[in-house]
C-alpha cells in the first residue's frame, strides 16, 4: 500500500464550506438568467424555448 507523503491535514471551517458556497452561486446565477430571460422573451417564448431545447436533447 502507497503511504502518503505527508500527514492528512484538517482542513479549516471556511474550506468545508467552500463547495456548497460555490454550488449556492452557481444555482443563483442559472435562476437570475432564467428569470432574466423570462423578463425579456416574455411566459410562451420562454416555455417553448425551454421543451424545444429539451427535445433536441432527447
Amino acid at each position: 500500500m502507497i503511504q502518503p507523503v505527508s500527514p492528512p491535514q484538517d482542513l479549516p471551517a471556511a474550506g468545508r464550506r467552500a463547495p456548497a458556497a460555490i454550488a449556492g452561486v452557481a444555482a443563483a446565477a442559472v435562476l437570475a438568467g432564467a428569470l432574466a430571460l423570462w423578463a425579456h422573451y416574455g411566459t410562451a417564448v420562454f416555455f417553448e424555448m425551454i421543451v424545444s431545447g429539451l427535445e433536441a436533447c432527447f
